[in-house]
């Protein structure tokens, strides 16, 4: 956020000062004007208006196009009121341009955005629906009659984009949004318990934003490709928004298709790309099924990129270094969540660490503590809690829930376990799925993971932690296998790579691993199939 230039302390440095004019002069915002992401967002659209923000459906749409037809969508929604004043506006609505004027739409009405998923089945969309209290859900004429069930109650209307009007006056004036009112309610994936909404305000999906921007040097001239599904943080606010504040631009491609992105990459005048390691392992394997000519040609297509970025679940060191073979990048693993957007990333320039996630980003402080919430040093296992203005403002409706989720002095608990390693974060897992405690040792299975797959004859793997009335529990490892392979064999071969302790007394064989719409293993339910 910038502050005002007439309180700044005197002592305040000349480059500094310099700064922030630049800043407010790109924005259009002077020091007597309150900042939020609305207005800054906006003003920014007007500086790049000409400029292309997205492409969609093989067609490309200008930042005037995304002001306009988002204008035209704020004041149909607005039905002659003044302001929405957070009422909770539910979209359905495929990766488009219509997805991103939507919500914008939302957000210039003075509403709160609920982007549903699209995979999702109508129970879950239900849900959804009722905990928000949405009554107004967007869509498009392909999919009313899949919704239309959702209507049944007579609470939530359903609105096709295709029935809009194709002008609105510009006579309804939109209101102002401040910083602090709440933007968008996702939802989390619910492994123990159902979802819960985490609710974020305008001031905290800026400070997410601002401090990628800042650590990633996004600039107009950046074109990326978003192939991640925009219910998630993810591909909202770390591609999306991230693209168009810095009026760079963002082309969808709604459904993943290794060999489409491969024609993306080379075709298109791509400067960035963000996905999951799921996603780069299918890369990588469309990459080996092709000849030696489209080899070539799909290694020199990744030369024009300037950053490939890998989350949302832990990158197997195996699939880094394959890549990196193929596309001379390096890719820069980063650690974030629903609640906190972004928190920790490796160097845009500098050593990037295989296993391990960097330092705190801009604005974002980080701790690690024990059991008893004491602040741990370096080389120490603990949970990561982490404060900012980019943490979540509440879970929905779940005041409990949101006490719990916080320490008396404020910081958010993550409920994931880090060690700070040589100046660097290293993630060991999530605190209730990936720590497995077996008798007197704390387990991380993302290690035990890491040394299953560099076994020849595993594809790909999943530890989880089963319980154990002598152990509390012993360590299950479900195999994705390329060939056939003999137990006894890889008990050996572990315990020539680990402690006797880390080998894996159970094993499942799958032809693939649960997961969830991001390609994340689902832990939880890969247990269930142990028994």
């Amino acid at each position: 956020m910038y502050g005002r230039i007439v309180q700044r302390n005197k002592k305040l440095c000349f480059w500094k000062i310099a700064t922030e004019i630049f800043l407010i002069l790109a924005t259009g915002l002077f020091p007597n004007e309150k900042p939020t992401q609305l207005k800054d967002f906006v003003a920014r659209c007007q500086q790049f208006a000409d400029q292309t923000a997205v492409i969609s459906e093989g067609q490309s749409y200008l930042y005037r196009d995304l002001l306009e037809d988002s204008a035209r969508i704020a004041r149909f929604l607005l039905q002659g009121s003044t302001d929405l004043n957070e009422a909770r506006i539910a979209f359905f609505i495929p990766s488009s341009y219509a997805y991103v004027s939507v919500q914008w739409g939302v957000w210039r009405a003075g509403g709160v955005a609920v982007p549903l998923c699209t995979s999702h089945p109508l129970p879950s969309l239900e849900y959804v629906l009722s905990d928000t209290a949405a009554e107004v859900l967007l869509t498009t004429s392909q999919h009313k009659e899949f919704l239309q069930p959702l209507t049944a109650s007579g609470k939530v209307q359903l609105i096709c984009l295709e029935d809009l009007p194709a002008e609105m006056s510009d006579a309804i004036a939109l209101p102002e949004v401040d910083a602090a009112r709440r933007s968008m309610i996702l939802y989390t994936s619910g492994t123990t318990s159902l979802p819960k909404g985490v609710v974020s305000t305008h001031k905290n999906i800026q400070a997410q934003i601002q401090a990628l921007v800042e650590a990633w040097e996004w600039s107009a001239d950046d074109h990326i490709l978003n192939i991640l599904p925009l219910h998630h943080v993810h591909g909202i606010v770390n591609i999306l928004s991230c693209a168009l504040w810095s009026g760079a631009c963002c082309t969808f491609l709604p459904k993943f298709d290794p060999d489409k992105v491969w024609e993306h990459f080379l075709r298109d005048d791509l400067t960035l790309f963000m996905a999951v390691p799921t996603i780069y392992f299918k890369l990588i394997t469309a990459y080996e099924q092709a000849d030696a000519t489209a080899q070539q040609q799909m290694r020199e297509s990744c030369g024009k990129f300037r950053l490939m970025v890998s989350g949302s679940a832990a990158l197997p060191v195996s699939v880094l270094e394959k890549w990196q073979a193929i596309s001379g990048h390096t890719l820069l693993e980063r650690y974030g969540m629903t609640e906190i957007g972004m928190a920790l990333s490796n160097p845009y320039r500098g050593e990037r660490r295989p296993g391990h996630v960097g330092m705190p980003l801009p604005g974002v402080a980080i701790r690690l503590v024990n059991e008893s919430n004491e602040t741990l040093g370096p080389g120490l296992p603990g949970e990561i809690q982490v404060q900012g203005d980019n943490v979540f403002n509440e879970y929905w409706q779940k005041p409990e829930a949101t006490q719990e989720a916080f320490t008396n002095d404020g910081w958010f608990k993550t409920g994931d376990i880090a060690m700070l390693n040589e100046g660097s974060y290293r993630i060991l897992g999530r605190n209730s799925v990936d720590i497995i405690k077996s008798g007197a040792y704390k387990i991380s299975a993302l290690e035990i993971e890491e040394v299953l797959r560099t076994h020849p004859a595993i594809r790909e793997c999943g530890v989880v932690g089963l319980p154990d009335e002598e152990w509390g529990e012993v360590i299950g490892a479900a195999l994705v296998l390329r060939s056939a392979i003999d137990e006894t064999e890889l008990k050996n071969w572990l315990k020539e790579r680990m402690p006797a302790y880390r080998v894996p007394r159970k094993y499942l064989y799958l032809e693939d691993l649960p997961r969830n719409t991001l390609g994340k293993v689902t832990k939880n339910e890969l247990k269930k199939l142990f028994n």
